[in-house]
Protein backbone atom coordinates (compact mmCIF):
# COMPACT_ATOMS: atom_id res chain seq x y z
CA UNK A 1 0.00 0.00 0.00
CA UNK A 2 1.08 3.45 -1.04
CA UNK A 3 2.54 5.85 1.90
CA UNK A 4 2.78 9.34 2.28
CA UNK A 5 5.09 9.96 5.27
CA UNK A 6 3.84 6.79 6.83
CA UNK A 7 0.56 7.27 6.24
CA UNK A 8 -1.27 5.10 3.57
CA UNK A 9 -2.87 6.83 0.86
CA UNK A 10 -6.00 5.49 1.22
CA UNK A 11 -6.59 6.66 4.89
CA UNK A 12 -5.48 10.28 3.59
CA UNK A 13 -8.11 10.34 0.42
CA UNK A 14 -10.90 9.27 3.07
CA UNK A 15 -9.32 12.25 5.50
CA UNK A 16 -9.37 14.44 2.40
CA UNK A 17 -12.78 13.78 0.96
CA UNK A 18 -14.71 14.17 4.44
CA UNK A 19 -12.82 17.67 4.28
CA UNK A 20 -14.27 18.56 1.33
CA UNK A 21 -17.66 17.07 1.96
CA UNK A 22 -18.01 19.14 5.53
CA UNK A 23 -16.91 22.31 2.96
CA UNK A 24 -19.42 21.92 0.26
CA UNK A 25 -22.39 21.04 2.59
CA UNK A 26 -24.69 23.97 3.15
CA UNK A 27 -25.16 25.21 6.71
CA UNK A 28 -28.69 24.99 7.58
CA UNK A 29 -30.80 27.52 9.70
CA UNK A 30 -31.81 26.68 13.36
CA UNK A 31 -34.85 28.19 14.93
CA UNK A 32 -36.07 27.70 18.27
CA UNK A 33 -39.65 27.99 19.36
CA UNK A 34 -40.96 30.12 22.06
CA UNK A 35 -44.03 28.45 23.42
CA UNK A 36 -44.66 31.45 25.74
CA UNK A 37 -45.42 33.40 22.75
CA UNK A 38 -47.07 30.98 20.40
CA UNK A 39 -50.31 29.16 20.80
CA UNK A 40 -52.70 26.95 18.61
CA UNK A 41 -56.16 27.51 18.55
CA UNK A 42 -59.06 25.11 16.96
CA UNK A 43 -62.57 26.94 15.72
CA UNK A 44 -65.45 24.33 14.80
CA UNK A 45 -68.74 25.89 13.58
CA UNK A 46 -71.80 25.04 15.11
CA UNK A 47 -75.64 26.03 16.95
CA UNK A 48 -73.21 26.74 20.07
CA UNK A 49 -69.51 28.60 20.40
CA UNK A 50 -66.82 25.51 19.92
CA UNK A 51 -63.40 26.88 19.55
CA UNK A 52 -60.17 26.66 22.12
CA UNK A 53 -56.42 26.12 22.52
CA UNK A 54 -54.34 23.46 23.29
CA UNK A 55 -52.01 24.05 25.90
CA UNK A 56 -49.25 21.53 25.81
CA UNK A 57 -47.44 21.19 22.74
CA UNK A 58 -44.29 20.96 20.77
CA UNK A 59 -43.76 22.33 17.12
CA UNK A 60 -40.24 22.80 14.73
CA UNK A 61 -39.17 24.22 12.15
CA UNK A 62 -36.07 22.90 10.61
CA UNK A 63 -34.02 22.77 7.24
CA UNK A 64 -31.78 20.95 5.44
CA UNK A 65 -30.24 24.49 3.64
CA UNK A 66 -30.66 28.29 3.53
CA UNK A 67 -33.53 27.32 0.62
CA UNK A 68 -36.68 27.62 1.92
CA UNK A 69 -38.35 24.91 0.08
CA UNK A 70 -36.37 22.56 2.43
CA UNK A 71 -38.06 23.56 5.46
CA UNK A 72 -39.73 20.81 7.70
CA UNK A 73 -42.41 21.25 10.17
CA UNK A 74 -43.41 18.94 13.08
CA UNK A 75 -46.16 19.48 15.35
CA UNK A 76 -46.95 17.16 18.70
CA UNK A 77 -49.83 18.31 20.23
CA UNK A 78 -51.38 16.70 23.76
CA UNK A 79 -54.99 16.39 22.94
CA UNK A 80 -55.85 16.12 26.84
CA UNK A 81 -54.72 19.83 26.81
CA UNK A 82 -57.52 20.99 25.01
CA UNK A 83 -59.13 24.49 26.74
CA UNK A 84 -62.71 25.45 25.56
CA UNK A 85 -63.00 27.34 28.45
CA UNK A 86 -65.99 24.82 29.48
CA UNK A 87 -64.90 21.90 31.47
CA UNK A 88 -68.36 19.51 29.97
CA UNK A 89 -66.95 20.79 26.54
CA UNK A 90 -63.35 19.64 27.44
CA UNK A 91 -64.31 16.46 28.90
CA UNK A 92 -66.85 15.58 25.67
CA UNK A 93 -63.64 16.42 23.12
CA UNK A 94 -61.11 14.09 25.28
CA UNK A 95 -64.14 11.25 25.08
CA UNK A 96 -64.08 8.58 22.66
CA UNK A 97 -66.40 10.40 20.33
CA UNK A 98 -64.00 12.39 19.33
CA UNK A 99 -60.13 13.07 20.72
CA UNK A 100 -60.02 9.25 22.57
CA UNK A 101 -57.32 10.39 24.65
CA UNK A 102 -57.25 7.54 26.55
CA UNK A 103 -55.99 5.15 23.84
CA UNK A 104 -54.71 8.27 21.09
CA UNK A 105 -52.97 10.89 23.40
CA UNK A 106 -51.04 12.49 20.91
CA UNK A 107 -51.87 14.47 17.79
CA UNK A 108 -49.00 14.80 14.99
CA UNK A 109 -48.21 17.11 12.12
CA UNK A 110 -45.90 16.15 10.28
CA UNK A 111 -44.67 18.00 6.57
CA UNK A 112 -43.85 15.63 3.70
CA UNK A 113 -43.82 18.72 1.00
CA UNK A 114 -43.14 22.83 1.08
CA UNK A 115 -43.84 24.74 -1.64
CA UNK A 116 -43.25 28.18 -1.56
CA UNK A 117 -46.55 30.42 -3.33
CA UNK A 118 -45.22 33.74 -2.55
CA UNK A 119 -42.40 36.11 -0.78
CA UNK A 120 -43.72 35.04 3.08
CA UNK A 121 -46.16 32.43 2.15
CA UNK A 122 -45.99 28.45 1.37
CA UNK A 123 -48.17 25.81 0.92
CA UNK A 124 -46.85 22.63 2.74
CA UNK A 125 -48.43 19.31 2.59
CA UNK A 126 -48.19 16.47 5.41
CA UNK A 127 -49.30 13.43 7.42
CA UNK A 128 -52.06 14.44 9.96
CA UNK A 129 -53.01 11.83 12.49
CA UNK A 130 -55.65 12.16 15.15
CA UNK A 131 -57.44 9.30 16.78
CA UNK A 132 -54.43 7.10 15.52
CA UNK A 133 -55.92 8.00 11.90
CA UNK A 134 -53.68 9.72 9.51
CA UNK A 135 -54.65 11.68 6.49
CA UNK A 136 -52.64 13.86 3.75
CA UNK A 137 -53.38 17.44 4.97
CA UNK A 138 -52.21 20.51 3.41
CA UNK A 139 -51.50 23.93 6.26
CA UNK A 140 -50.88 27.26 4.54
CA UNK A 141 -47.80 28.91 6.24
CA UNK A 142 -46.08 32.62 6.06
CA UNK A 143 -43.03 33.16 7.77
CA UNK A 144 -41.98 36.43 8.86
CA UNK A 145 -38.90 38.41 9.92
CA UNK A 146 -36.51 35.40 8.33
CA UNK A 147 -33.39 37.59 9.64
CA UNK A 148 -31.42 36.72 12.81
CA UNK A 149 -34.14 38.12 15.51
CA UNK A 150 -37.69 36.65 16.20
CA UNK A 151 -39.52 35.29 13.49
CA UNK A 152 -43.43 34.70 13.12
CA UNK A 153 -44.61 31.52 12.00
CA UNK A 154 -48.07 31.77 11.35
CA UNK A 155 -50.38 28.58 9.74
CA UNK A 156 -54.11 26.96 9.38
CA UNK A 157 -55.67 24.12 7.72
CA UNK A 158 -58.85 22.87 7.65
CA UNK A 159 -60.00 19.28 7.78
CA UNK A 160 -63.09 17.30 7.72
CA UNK A 161 -63.41 15.36 11.52
CA UNK A 162 -65.29 12.65 10.07
CA UNK A 163 -62.07 11.26 7.98
CA UNK A 164 -60.65 10.79 11.10
CA UNK A 165 -63.62 8.66 12.71
CA UNK A 166 -65.25 11.25 14.42
CA UNK A 167 -68.77 10.96 13.27
CA UNK A 168 -70.50 12.02 16.64
CA UNK A 169 -72.17 15.47 17.78
CA UNK A 170 -72.72 16.43 21.20
CA UNK A 171 -76.21 16.30 22.48
CA UNK A 172 -78.55 19.42 21.50
CA UNK A 173 -75.60 20.43 20.20
CA UNK A 174 -75.28 20.73 15.76
CA UNK A 175 -71.65 20.55 14.85
CA UNK A 176 -70.12 21.21 11.15
CA UNK A 177 -67.78 18.74 9.86
CA UNK A 178 -64.92 20.70 9.17
CA UNK A 179 -62.71 22.18 11.60
CA UNK A 180 -60.23 25.30 11.08
CA UNK A 181 -57.05 24.74 12.68
CA UNK A 182 -54.50 27.89 13.33
CA UNK A 183 -51.29 28.30 14.85
CA UNK A 184 -49.32 31.13 15.63
CA UNK A 185 -45.48 30.71 16.78
CA UNK A 186 -42.90 33.26 17.67
CA UNK A 187 -39.23 31.20 17.16
CA UNK A 188 -35.77 32.80 16.86
CA UNK A 189 -32.70 31.50 14.53
CA UNK A 190 -30.13 30.54 16.70
CA UNK A 191 -27.49 29.89 14.54
CA UNK A 192 -27.00 29.20 10.48
CA UNK A 193 -27.34 31.11 7.86
CA UNK A 194 -30.59 33.40 7.13
CA UNK A 195 -32.52 31.48 5.08
CA UNK A 196 -32.67 32.21 1.06
CA UNK A 197 -35.41 33.73 -0.37
CA UNK A 198 -37.10 32.83 -3.86
CA UNK A 199 -37.70 35.92 -6.26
Amino acid sequence: MLRLRGMPIAHLCVMVAAMFSTVSRPQAPVFVMEQQESSIHFHVKASTKISGKFDKWDASLTFISPEETTGVVEVTIQAASVDTGSGMKNGKLNGKDFFDVEQNPMMTFKSTKFVQTGHNTSEVDGDFMIRGVSNPEKLTLSVSGKGPGTSEIKGTMVFNRKDYGMNKGIQFIKIADHVDVSFHLKGKRVSGPPLVIAR
